[in-house]
Order: C-alpha cells, then sequence, then structure tokens
C-alpha cells in the first residue's frame, strides 16, 4: 500500500502529539497538568444546550443538511456582524456557516492555491495555514512575527517575486499562540497589499470576543476595502465554550464565500441542523456568558503571568486570546523546556517550535483549565 506523496511529507498535527505525550505520563502514574490545549473548560451555557436538546428531537433535523447551512442561522450572523462590527453583510452571498473555523480554514488553501504557489503565513501560527497549504500543492511563505514587531508581520518586508506568486496572506488577530492584537491600521495595510498584489486576505478571528481590561478587537473587514478582497473566520467554539459542537463561519468577499461553498458542496454534507439552532440560540440569547467567562480567564491570566515573572520568565499580560506568550530562560530551546517542565513538575505546556521556527524561544500556555488545577500547575512551575 501506497500513500500519497502529499500524506508522505506531512507532519502529525501539533496536538496530538501532546495529547500522547501527556497519555504516556498518564501511564507512569504521573498527575499530569496541562496549560497546552485552547480548549475551554467552561461548560456550554444552559440556553444553548437546552435548543439542542428540543431542536435534536425534531425529525427534520434527522436528515441531510444543506452545505450552506440553514437561512436563519445566516441571517443571524449577519445580524451579529452588524451589532457587533456595523458592518452589513448578505446572507445569502457573504457568510457561509461551517464545520468549525478549522474545516473552513483548510478548504480555502483548496480554493486558491493551485500547485506551486505560495501563501503568506505568519511563523509562529496556526498550523493549519501552512498544512493545508501543502496539502493544496503549494508552499508557504512564512512571515516571521517578532516581539520587536509587536507580532505583526512586516508586509513591506516581503519580496515582489514572492508577493507576486502568493495567492493568500493569512493573518490572524487576537493571535494564536502569540496573544498578539491588531489595530485598524494593520487591517488597512493589509488590505493595501492584497490589492497591490491581487491576493485574498484571510483573517483567522475566533478570539475577538475573548478579551480583558476592556479592550474591544475588532473585525478585518472593518478596513475600507476589506470587503474587496478579505474573508473572515469566526467560531462560536470559544466565544461560548462550544469546541465540541463543531460550528463557526466564514464572512466577506462573495467569491470567495461561493468558491469555499462549492469545494465543501463536494466533501461534506453540512451542520447538523440541531447544532445551527444552538447557533442561533447562542447568538440571540443571553450574552452575560462573555463577560463572566472573560472575567474568569482575567483572573488566570493575572495569576499566569505574576508567577511567570516571579520564576524569570518575560511575559505581557495579554489584551485578549486564551494563551499568554512567554520568553524561555536562555540555555534552553523550547523543545528543551517543555520536555524539563513534563519530566521534573509534570506540567505541560506547549514549545514555541510547535507553530514554527520563529516561535524558538518561547512557550504557551493557556487560560484553559480549571481554577484548582491551574493553582496546582503554577505552584509546581514555582517549586521547579
Amino acid at each position: 500500500m501506497r500513500t500519497a506523496k502529499r500524506i508522505e511529507k506531512l507532519p502529525p498535527y501539533l496536538f496530538v502529539g501532546i495529547t500522547k505525550k501527556i497519555a504516556e505520563k498518564r501511564a507512569q502514574g504521573v498527575d499530569v497538568i496541562s496549560f497546552a490545549i485552547g480548549d475551554p473548560d467552561i461548560p456550554t451555557p444552559d440556553h444553548i444546550i437546552d435548543r439542542l436538546c428540543e431542536a435534536a428531537r425534531d425529525p427534520v433535523n434527522h436528515r441531510y443538511p444543506e452545505t450552506d447551512g440553514l437561512p436563519e442561522l445566516r441571517q443571524t450572523i449577519a445580524d451579529w456582524y452588524h451589532k457587533r462590527f456595523g458592518l452589513k453583510l448578505d446572507s445569502d452571498k457573504e457568510i457561509l456557516p461551517l464545520i468549525g473555523s478549522k474545516e473552513g480554514i483548510g478548504h480555502m488553501s483548496f480554493c486558491f492555491i493551485d500547485q506551486d504557489d505560495l501563501a503568506l503565513v505568519p511563523d509562529p501560527g496556526y498550523p493549519v495555514y501552512s498544512m493545508s497549504t501543502i496539502l493544496a500543492g503549494g508552499e508557504p511563505h512564512y512571515l516571521p512575527l517578532t516581539e520587536e514587531n509587536n507580532f505583526l508581520p512586516d508586509l513591506a518586508s516581503v519580496p515582489t517575486r514572492v508577493a507576486e506568486k502568493s495567492k493568500i496572506l493569512w493573518i490572524n488577530y487576537p493571535n494564536n499562540p502569540t496573544a498578539a492584537v491588531a489595530d485598524l491600521d494593520f487591517f488597512e495595510q493589509s488590505v493595501t497589499f492584497a490589492k497591490r498584489y491581487d491576493l485574498l486576505v484571510c483573517h483567522d478571528a475566533p478570539y475577538t470576543e475573548v478579551a480583558f481590561d476592556g479592550y474591544r478587537p475588532i473585525s478585518l473587514l472593518q478596513a475600507p476595502g476589506a470587503m474587496e478582497v478579505g474573508v473572515e473566520f469566526h467560531s462560536f467554539s470559544k466565544t461560548y465554550n462550544m469546541t465540541g459542537w463543531r460550528i463557526g463561519m466564514a464572512v466577506g468577499n462573495a467569491t470567495a464565500i461561493n468558491a469555499l461553498m462549492r469545494m465543501k458542496s463536494n466533501l461534506d454534507s453540512g451542520i447538523n441542523q440541531a447544532i445551527q439552532q444552538m447557533a442561533i440560540a447562542a447568538f440571540n440569547g443571553p450574552q452575560d456568558c462573555i463577560a463572566k467567562n472573560n472575567a474568569i480567564y482575567q483572573k488566570r491570566r493575572d495569576k499566569v503571568i505574576e508567577t511567570l515573572n516571579k520564576i524569570g520568565l518575560k511575559a505581557n499580560p495579554p489584551k485578549a486570546s486564551l494563551y499568554v506568550w512567554a520568553r524561555i530562560p536562555e540555555g534552553y530551546t523550547s523543545a528543551d523546556y517543555a520536555t524539563k517542565l513534563i519530566d521534573e513538575a509534570g506540567v505541560v505546556v506547549t514549545p514555541g517550535t510547535g507553530y514554527g521556527d520563529a516561535g524558538e524561544g518561547y512557550i504557551r500556555l493557556s487560560l484553559t483549565i480549571p481554577d484548582d488545577r491551574l493553582e496546582e500547575g503554577l505552584a509546581r512551575l514555582e517549586k521547579l
């Protein structure tokens, strides 16, 4: 049996390896505390679960759904974008529900990347940007995100020959893994760059509702001209603690949305309609859960920052996202330091190099860990 060459050169997904390492340690009797994966530990709100239970009993939701989702879900997404960001979107042409935003991100590369095309990918960055590019037959060109540049890509430094061969620019703010944020000026620069080189800007924005200290992240699509060259991926996962239900959306340029819909219609059968009803309930129901969640995360953030600074790891309090990006002590690689923590303290963090070469020298810690386990994990780090 011979697998496709694209599979042979594809590395295992980052968190598959981390999960395996955790399982091995636990099998050895180690009480492992994981700060690795950004999966909210707070439950999905009750009113959203209640709507799922009700919708699951309706036989109409037991049949195949449509690829483009329920019209009422698309309209609900349009209404939310208008209320949240002041944007007016056509629910029929500029919105597409997704089986989680990761699925849409992966499929979008197949819509625009041909053999040997380039995609401009942030480094460090969410691995799906580069892996989907490779699967589509293209090649990632990495844009370093450095502390000196506030973890924003320097678009002016992209060589003209590279930009002209590129089809997609991937950006992600609030950022995973660095927790950096972007302002309107950066999004305007991205739009100008995309127009100059005739490429698509894909903004991955699942963390806009996870923010602290009064900060309110903005949308790429608020930048003038962004609808001409951009799409934004969003998700219910982090806002409403719905990672396991797998539902998100892509919004923006009608041509790109149509291409993604045609790709998906040939590869998947859409989102279960009961889960779509959950999403409608999430956007239309009480929103106080967001502020409550963020208060919990902010409290955890402050504890993590205090401990890291105490033990000599440089970390700034993030304005948004579920992560703390910390510089490790000199004399270690990111992988070595992460290995030290799990071997000597039973604490799992994500090495920065898991997100790209430019992540060397850093580790990422997630705030999605119950308070008692977080405090125990921090106590272990301080003791170590």
